[in-house]
Formats: C-alpha cells, structure tokens, sequence
C-alpha cells in the first residue's frame, strides 16, 4: 500500500489491547490521536518509546490528545511489557496485521543481507476529524516525543 499523506482519511481499525477490552479508531474521534507503530515490546528503542510517551502521556491529555501504540505482538505480550515498565499509554496487538498493513508500516527490511518484514517504526498524529495531520517516517527516538507535542500543540 501507499503511504498515507496529510490529509488522508486515516484507515479504521478494531484491534484487541493490554488489559483487555478492544480499541478502534472511532472510539477517538473529536480528538487528536498519536499513533506509534513501533516494533516489539520490550527491545531498547520500543521500550524507550514507550516509556517517553508514558512520561508525557498528562501533557498529551492536556492539549486533548490520546496516544495509542501498535505493534504485532499479542495482548499477552504488552501486558507483561506494560506492568514490567509502568507504561501509562494503551497498547493495541496487531497480530494479523492488517492494520500495520493499511498504515503502509509493514515493510521489508534488511539486517545484515538478511531480508525480513517488520514494522517500520512510525508516528501519525491524526486529527479530531479522522485526517492525518502529519506523518513521522522512519522514527528516531531521541527528541521524537517531543516534536510530537509540538504538532500537537499547534493543531
């Protein structure tokens, strides 16, 4: 698939996540939501994600943001990775895929020749009307929350 641009109407999902319980993306409309597809839980840079958006997970609520993070670990996984780092942020399990497919986050990747799919580490902020207001491709994590509070901040 494409990547989706800003503008795009961001792609439904239902998906099931920690704690029980499932979370679409209606069940944020009228707000602005951060949506991390990050690899696998409890690796250096996902952990590291995570925990930064946790620690700022107030702020977001104050400028009227939720956060959800997704990645193709099971339900199981983000709980035991959610209760070990006192993460603060919901975490959805794509296990099919076809979310991560639908965001354009599946792709191929290559470590040492080797040739796999994964999750390409990357950020939407969608705004309240259901649009993508903007994309981060490709995510660093040093400094990268921080750029997303902004964008929100200025939506």
């Amino acid at each position: 698939m494409a990547e989706l641009g800003i503008g795009a109407k961001a792609p439904e999902f239902d998906l099931p996540r920690d704690g029980g319980g499932r979370v679409s993306l209606s069940g944020f409309r009228g707000k602005p939501l951060v949506l991390f597809f990050y690899p696998k839980d409890d690796t250096p840079a996902c952990t590291t994600e995570s925990i930064d958006f946790s620690a700022r997970a107030p702020e977001f609520a104050a400028a009227g943001a939720a956060i959800l993070g997704i990645s193709p670990d099971s339900v199981r996984r983000h709980d035991n990775f959610v209760r070990k780092h006192g993460l603060a942020v919901a975490l959805a399990s794509d296990e099919g895929k076809s979310t991560l497919e639908a965001y354009g986050v599946w792709k191929e990747k290559s470590m040492f020749g080797r040739k796999y799919m994964g999750v390409e580490r990357t950020t939407f902020l969608i705004g309240a009307d259901g649009r993508i207001a903007k994309v981060w491709n490709r995510v660093s994590v040093d400094g990268h929350i921080e750029d997303v509070f902004k964008a929100v901040q200025g939506l």
